[in-house]
């Protein structure tokens, strides 16, 4: 179960791009820290790699564990990878929101899905419903560990040691910080990281338009990875100076964007941080120096973000008018 070498050694060190194309014209700079080029694709990588090596540690997890997780796709992959590294028996909760080549990835290394079919009765949710499942196969395993990523301080631990480190070594006090929200892990290890060194760096939240998060309205969401229909235990209100909600139009604008001007091939949430970039142009001085992170690869989304009939169907939206093209 060594979990400090192989294939978990090539997570984190992703590069920082400079958007010059996309934001070319602003007086401000923006740098998109690359996480879909983690092994397992996404900056999941990390909370995934962190939470299972310190369960380890502490002997929460042997070699007859069986590790689960409730996932929207991302982490999936993650622990899918590691746990196969690791010889451990995976299992994983979703939902439909979850696409079909997440199962196929996660598939792939050997993890197992379980899928919740039914949104929770009294929110209309499914990650209550996903954590009920969870719930229940730890009653009926007799040696079951659930990573948590809702509540487990690994996962946020993971981005103050090296998301946020390895932007800080590279930029220095940045102005900036655009971040995704869903289980509040990387915002709030960020967050952390930068109060502790007294930065006066901005922390901008981009939640789904939808997401309950920040105590928005509640509404339909079509991508996973972005936003939440529960308050995460991770949250904290003070873990964003702003909060830019994004809708699904604009995660697809977004991503399209990357791919025209920067030749980036981005997932949906990626998208939704390019827009509330956009949105908060305005308010960004000249000279200033952001960072946006980019959580996962596009390859993800080719039947929904790059998939014009899905678009026109899904959105009412036609994704090749204007800049969306």
């Amino acid at each position: 179960m060594n979990l400090e070498s192989g294939i978990a050694e090539a997570i984190g060190g992703t590069p920082l791009v400079w958007l010059k194309r996309l934001f070319g014209e602003a007086p401000f700079r923006v740098y998109g820290k690359l996480e879909w080029m983690n092994p397992g694709g996404s900056s999941k990588d990390r909370p995934a790699l962190f939470m299972l090596r310190e369960a380890i540690r502490r002997g929460d997890i042997e070699s007859d564990t069986v590790v689960i997780e409730s996932s929207s796709g991302n982490l999936a992959i993650s622990l899918a990878q590691l746990c196969r590294y690791a010889g451990l028996r995976f299992i994983c909760v979703v939902d439909p929101r979850t696409t079909e080549q997440h199962k196929r990835i996660i598939r792939s290394f050997h993890g197992e899905i379980d899928m919740v079919e039914t949104p929770d009765p009294e929110t209309g949710e499914f990650l209550p419903a996903r954590i009920r499942r969870v719930r229940e196969l730890l009653l009926q395993l007799p040696k079951a560990y659930w990573t948590n990523q809702y509540g487990n301080p690994d996962n946020s631990r993971a981005h103050a040691e090296t998301t946020m480190k390895e932007i800080g070594d590279r930029l220095g006090e940045i102005d900036y910080l655009f971040c995704g929200v869903s289980s509040c892990g990387t915002i709030r290890g960020c967050m952390e990281y930068i109060r502790s060194r007294r930065w006066s760096t901005k922390i901008v939240a981009v939640d789904a338009a939808g997401s309950v998060i920040f105590g928005a309205a509640k509404g339909p969401r079509k991508f996973p990875g972005l936003g939440a229909g529960v308050t995460p235990a991770l949250y904290r209100p003070d873990v964003a100076d702003h909060v830019v909600h994004v809708s699904d139009w604009d995660c697809v604008r977004g991503c399209r964007d990357l791919v025209r001007y920067e030749s980036i091939l981005a997932g949906a949430s990626s998208g939704g941080v390019v827009a509330a970039v956009r949105a908060m142009a305005g308010l960004l001085p000249a000279g200033a120096v952001c960072a946006a992170i980019m959580p996962d690869r596009g390859e993800r989304y080719l039947d929904t973000v790059y998939d014009d009939d899905w678009v026109r169907r899904e959105l009412g939206s036609d994704p090749n008018a204007g800049n969306g093209g």
